[in-house]
Order: structure tokens, then C-alpha cells, then sequence
């Protein structure tokens, strides 16, 4: 895959206007008028497109070709898709994994309340700026989809799809020993205070408890050791 600079577009048409953080970007990437730059419009398609014209305000591109899904070869996307499911932690730690996780394939990061999570919710500011860090990982990465980052639910009521895992010590089962690409996966991981035995028998019931290793691992560390075997893997 060849690194070209990238533009956020949606959606994609055969003549695009920009405005705002994208014409920055192209600013600052010193990108010219006659350049090709990847287009994409977060959700999985993506094409080439022409700098037609730029100014401190506004841009225009002229798409080149046929917007694919998923361009022969191009393996930037799992083949299901992966979500993360991520109790609250406080301070920048749950920027911190937002970012790392969106780098690492994920589609979708929801929030969730448990018993012992860090904080008991988020406002909308804080939402919203989660939602700009994954915007900004999956640009940087190379990524053609934008994670959605979706409000808090409590553990207890969430409905995950697809194949279901939690982190859980003690657990013999690996990732990679688990996982089959045959359906969406969610990953369930807690807070700094773990899981409590309720919710582990409640988890159990419906998902796989998968082992972290023989270390115990901090609460925004648990999701990127799952994460980062799944992408080790060369999926």
C-alpha cells in the first residue's frame, strides 16, 4: 500500500468541497493543486482524487476514479468487523486507548459503566473529543473506516454481537485459539478494580474468558495486549 496524504470526504462525489480541520491538513502537508490525495469517507470506501484548488478556507477535489469498499490486496480492515468493549477510566487513559485501539483495527469502541469503573460517566464534551482522537488515529493509520465511539451503557444491559470475549485472569484460553472470522467479535475488558464476581458469572453465561498473559495488567493496558495479538496475527 502506497502512503499517499489522506482527506476525509462524505460523502464521496465526482467534485468535493472542503472546509475547516481537512483544508488545515492539506495546508500543512503542503499538498499543491494537481496533487492526487487518498479520499475516504470513514465507513470502509475510499478513492483517489485531484487537487483542483486551495485557499486558507476552502478546497476543491475532483474524484479520479471509482470508490471501492476495499481495493484488491488491501488488508487495513479485519473481515468482520471488531468492537472493543471498554469500562470508563479516568484522565487520559481512555483517550489513550481510543487512539491505540483505533490504530489497531478496531470498529467500533463502546463505552461502558460497571460496578467498580474509574468514573461513573462522561459528558458530551469529553464524548466528542473521543470521537476526534479516533477521527484523527484512523487517518494517521491509514485506516478506511472511523470507529464509532458510542455512549456509556451499564455492563448489564449491553447486547454484544458476534463471537464475545472478556478479559478475565486465570483464563487459559488465548486470542488467537478463539477467534473465528466468520462473525463480528466484541471485546469486553473492565476498570482498574476488575470486573465484579457478578459480572464475570453474568460475562460467563454468553462469552469467552480469554487469559492476559501470567502478568497482571493495568485497566487501559488489557485491551491493547487483546488488540494487539488480534493484529499480530497478519489478519
Amino acid at each position: 500500500m502506497k502512503h499517499t496524504h489522506r482527506v476525509q470526504v462524505n460523502p464521496l462525489a465526482a467534485e468535493m468541497h472542503l472546509s475547516g480541520p481537512e483544508v488545515r491538513h492539506l495546508r500543512v502537508m503542503r499538498v499543491k493543486v494537481g496533487d492526487v490525495v487518498e479520499v475516504f469517507d470513514g465507513a470502509g470506501t475510499a478513492g483517489e482524487a485531484t487537487l483542483l484548488e486551495i485557499d486558507d478556507v476552502r478546497a476543491t477535489l475532483q474524484l479520479l476514479n471509482d470508490p471501492a469498499a476495499l481495493p484488491p490486496g488491501d488488508m487495513r480492515e479485519y473481515p468482520q468487523p471488531v468492537t472493543l468493549a471498554i469500562a470508563l477510566l479516568k484522565g487520559d487513559k481512555l483517550s489513550d486507548v481510543v487512539r491505540a485501539s483505533t490504530e489497531l483495527g478496531v470498529a467500533r469502541i463502546q463505552l461502558l459503566t460497571t460496578r467498580y469503573a474509574d468514573v461513573p460517566d462522561i459528558g458530551d464534551n469529553k464524548l466528542s473529543r473521543l470521537r476526534r482522537v479516533a477521527a484523527e488515529a484512523a487517518k494517521q493509520s491509514q485506516r478506511l473506516v472511523i470507529p464509532e465511539v458510542l455512549s456509556p451503557v451499564a455492563l448489564n444491559k449491553y447486547a454484544p454481537e458476534g463471537q464475545v470475549f472478556f478479559a478475565h485472569p486465570g483464563s487459559k484460553e488465548t486470542v488467537l485459539a478463539q477467534v473465528r472470522w466468520n462473525t463480528p467479535l466484541t471485546f469486553i475488558t473492565g476498570p482498574e478494580g476488575g470486573l465484579s464476581d457478578e459480572e464475570v458469572s453474568a460475562l460467563a453465561q454468553f462469552a469467552t474468558p480469554l487469559t492476559l498473559g501470567p502478568r497482571i495488567l493495568r485497566a487501559e493496558t488489557a485491551p491493547l495486549a487483546l488488540l494487539g495479538a488480534l493484529a499480530a496475527s497478519g489478519v
